[in-house]
């Protein structure tokens, strides 16, 4: 790999991207890392790969806090309602904001809850609350619910990484105590792998390099066959793996079909991509849409936003049914917390947990319904109240994992949701 001089310096976003890559990777003898790869397979159709690897999740999350109001649970009359106007969706008794015109033809699709009343309402806290499950004040190494559905739903026989993150995230947690298996492999929003991913020599070096470097691992093995060993073989192997997995990120041709339903944007083709990792078997992808916080302007902030939001999302969930992924894909549409009912000042809406919305659909969620309630002007929440834990407990049931797994951290256990999580059951199907 050509390195860059210090007069020459990688832009920005592709200095982002080459940390990324590292971040929680095993650098091998040979000068490559690898992040969470799983095992080679390409015998088999794309197809046959999504079947194998049965469950999905793909989060949209909204960095900075999204306004309820002014999206699923909005408050017609009401002092605290703002200029934008409600509309009919297809669901009696559901309507969505009128930035969202695409999204109420897919009601029937989602599971609104508009009863969230969660505990950390700055960016760094909530986004880390609403990642991991537990408040950021533990000081424990808590796990993201990327790395913990990739433990668990990941296809052992894929090449490609079993949690993606495109765009911000709004938590760097990664995989915790969980180890770095199961770090994320994060991209910018567009979901476009970086330049230096491609190889720098033909298939048939890279084979050549790959069986002399087994060789020598296989040989040292013999003599030291401890775990950090084999981890290292393990990580040598996955990093070869990795230039072979790589064309499942290259969508160009394929985007140039979709980009005008999806929307011309980062966070539309970053959709587009993380339908077709799913339909290679990825089990989560998370994808970053920024720009919620409005402490000033939020009415032009949300009307941009959402012009972005529709296209993109309503495509996905579109996509996903059209390909009969939706039934074992979930979608989560979420933020680190909501914003206050009241405007502020400067036509603004601050930070506010006390309740606020998320949206789930496809994955055997129960569609056309909303849960739970904010009382008339989105103070309080005025029935069903959901906290982080019933939230997690919720999606692992939906993807099929023991919200209550236990894991250690040394010899302290740590379970994937607190003491008395529990499922919502009207949600599930």
């Amino acid at each position: 790999m050509k390195m860059n001089s210090i007069n020459n310096p990688c832009p920005w976003h592709q200095h982002r991207l080459r940390r990324d890559l590292l971040k929680g990777a095993m650098i091998t003898a040979a000068g490559w890392a690898l992040p969470n790869w799983g095992a080679l397979s390409h015998s088999r159709t794309i197809a046959a790969e999504a079947k194998r690897a049965g469950k999905r999740c793909i989060m949209l999350y909204m960095e900075g806090g999204v306004s309820q109001i002014d999206t699923f649970d909005m408050k017609p009359g009401r002092p605290t309602a703002g200029p934008f106007r409600p509309i009919h969706s297809t669901v009696s008794g559901i309507e969505v904001c009128e930035y969202l015109p695409r999204m109420a033809r897919h009601t029937d699709k989602l599971a609104v809850i508009r009863s969230m009343k969660t505990k950390s309402v700055d960016h760094g806290i909530g986004g880390y609350h609403m990642h991991t499950c537990y408040p950021s004040s533990e000081k424990v190494p808590h796990a993201e619910i990327g790395a913990m559905i990739a433990k668990y739903c990941d296809n052992p026989e894929s090449d490609l990484p079993s949690f993606v993150k495109m765009g911000p995230a709004g938590c760097n947690a990664g995989s915790g105590y969980l180890g770095p298996t199961y770090e994320p492999f994060t991209l910018d929003t567009d979901g476009r792998l970086p330049g230096f991913a491609n190889p720098s020599v033909s298939q048939e070096v890279q084979d050549r390099r790959g069986k002399l470097l087994e060789f020598m691992e296989q040989q040292h093995a013999r003599e030291h066959p401890a775990r950090p060993f084999a981890a290292h073989r393990e990580a040598e192997l996955r990093t070869i793996r990795l230039m072979r997995a790589r064309k499942a990120f290259d969508v160009a041709d394929a985007w140039n079909k979709a980009r005008d339903r999806y929307g011309n944007t980062p966070f539309g083709r970053g959709c587009f991509t993380a339908l077709k990792l799913v339909e290679a078997g990825v089990p989560f992808i998370e994808i970053g849409h920024d720009g919620y916080d409005s402490h000033n302007d939020n009415f032009p902030v949300h009307k941009a936003n959402l012009k972005v939001l529709d296209p993109a999302w309503s495509s996905l969930l579109e996509d996903l049914q059209d390909r009969g992924l939706l039934q074992d894909t979930l979608v989560v549409w979420t933020s680190e917390f909501g914003r206050t009912p009241a405007i502020n000042g400067q036509g603004g809406r601050d930070h506010f947990g006390r309740a606020w919305t998320v949206v789930l659909a496809g994955g055997g969620i129960r569609g056309g319904q909303t849960y739970g309630a904010s009382n008339r002007d989105g103070f309080e929440v005025a029935d069903k109240p959901v906290d982080e834990g019933a939230y997690f407990a919720t999606i692992y049931k939906a993807m099929g994992v023991d919200h209550r797994a236990v894991h250690y951290l040394g010899s302290r256990p740590i379970w994937a949701t607190p003491d008395g999580s529990m499922p919502i059951p009207e949600l599930i199907g």
